[in-house]
C-alpha cells in the first residue's frame, strides 16, 4: 500500500462519494476507484459497503481509516520536522478560525504577520469549531483560532484576548435610550442568534437561558442567521435585536442612524479567544509569530 492510497481512503471516508473524493484528491473518479479496490484486495477485506447511489464504511473499514489518519499525520510530522530544520518562518502557515472570529481578526492579523514574518504567507480557512478541530487533528491545519472552552488530546491552547458581547439594535429602538443594558432587558425582546453549530450561540444561551424559556412559553422559534452579517442585516430591517462580540461592532455597512450598539452591564458577558495547535507541531516560532501578531493587533481595547 502507498501513502497516496491511504490519502484516497481517508478522503473517501470523509466524503462517502467517489466523485467528490476524486475531485478533492485532484484525480479522476476511475483512478480513485481502482486505488481503493487495489487497497481492499491487498488487505483482503472490504472497506466500504457499496449500494446503488451510496457507500458506507464497514466496521473494519472504520478501523483502517482511523489508523490511516494516524499514518498520514505522522508523515506530515516528518515533513514538518524537515521544514523546521530549514526555516520555521518561511513557507505557508495553514490557519483556521471560527466564522465569528475570522472576518474581524484577519484584516488586522494578516498585515501584522506580513510585517513580522514576510516569508510566511497564511493559508486561511473559516469554519465551525467541529470542522476546524478535525482538520487540526489530521494536520490539514497548523493552528486554529477558537473560542474557549476547547479540549482536544495532544493539542495546546493559549488564550489571546477576552471580548465582551454587546447588543445590536435599530437606532430608534426603545432600548437605545439607555447607555447600557442588563440581561433582563433582553428577555422581553426578539433576540436573534446564529444557527446550530456556532459556538457563539451556545455561549449566549448559557449566560441568557431565559431566551429559551421565553420562546418556549410563547411557542415561538428563536430567529436565526447564518452569519453575524446576516444578523446585522435583519436587525437593520427591523426583525429584532442580537448580540455581537466586541470585534464585530466596529465593522458595519450601516450608519449610526440605522443601527447602534449598547454594552451590557456588569457582570458583563464575554468570550475568550484562543489559539490552538498540535503539541507535535514542528514550527513553534511560527506559533509565536501568530500570538505576537494577534496581541499587537489590539482588536480588543
Amino acid at each position: 500500500m502507498t501513502l497516496t492510497e491511504l490519502k484516497y481512503l481517508v478522503t473517501l471516508a470523509q466524503e462517502l462519494h467517489f466523485g467528490r473524493a476524486a475531485s478533492k484528491c485532484f484525480v479522476s473518479q476511475p483512478t480513485l476507484s481502482v486505488a481503493i479496490k487495489k487497497l481492499e484486495d491487498e488487505l483482503g477485506v472490504s472497506l466500504f459497503e457499496r449500494s446503488s447511489g451510496s457507500i458506507r464504511l464497514t466496521e473494519v473499514g472504520q478501523q483502517v481509516v482511523q489508523q490511516s489518519e494516524k499514518v498520514l499525520a505522522e508523515t506530515k510530522r516528518v515533513q514538518e520536522l524537515a521544514h523546521a530544520g530549514k526555516d520555521q518562518l518561511s513557507g505557508p502557515l495553514k490557519v483556521g478560525a471560527i466564522y465569528t472570529v475570522g472576518p474581524y481578526l484577519f484584516p488586522h492579523l494578516v498585515p501584522e504577520v506580513k510585517r513580522l514574518a514576510p516569508n510566511m504567507p497564511l493559508y486561511i480557512e473559516e469554519n465551525y469549531t467541529a470542522v476546524l478541530r478535525e482538520k487540526l487533528r489530521r494536520g490539514e491545519l497548523d493552528a486554529i483560532f477558537i473560542a474557549l472552552p476547547f479540549h482536544e488530546p495532544e493539542v495546546v491552547t493559549q488564550t489571546l484576548y477576552d471580548e465582551p458581547f454587546e447588543v445590536l439594535m435599530q437606532s430608534q429602538h426603545p432600548l437605545a435610550k439607555k447607555k447600557s443594558l442588563a440581561i433582563e432587558d433582553l428577555t422581553s425582546e426578539d433576540v436573534m442568534l446564529l444557527g446550530e453549530g456556532h459556538c457563539m450561540r451556545d455561549q449566549i444561551l448559557e449566560f441568557c437561558p431565559k431566551l429559551i424559556e421565553r420562546n418556549r412559553d410563547t411557542n415561538t422559534r428563536i430567529a436565526e442567521g447564518s452569519s453575524i452579517e446576516t444578523l446585522r442585516h435583519m436587525v437593520a430591517s427591523g426583525i429584532g435585536i442580537t448580540l455581537l462580540p466586541y470585534t464585530a461592532t466596529g465593522i458595519s455597512s450601516y450608519s449610526e442612524d440605522v443601527v447602534t450598539t449598547r454594552p451590557l452591564s456588569n457582570p458583563q458577558p464575554y468570550r475568550s479567544i484562543a489559539l490552538a495547535w498540535r503539541v507535535s507541531f514542528a514550527r513553534p516560532k511560527a506559533i509565536d509569530i501568530l500570538t505576537q501578531a494577534t496581541r499587537q493587533c489590539r482588536v480588543v481595547s
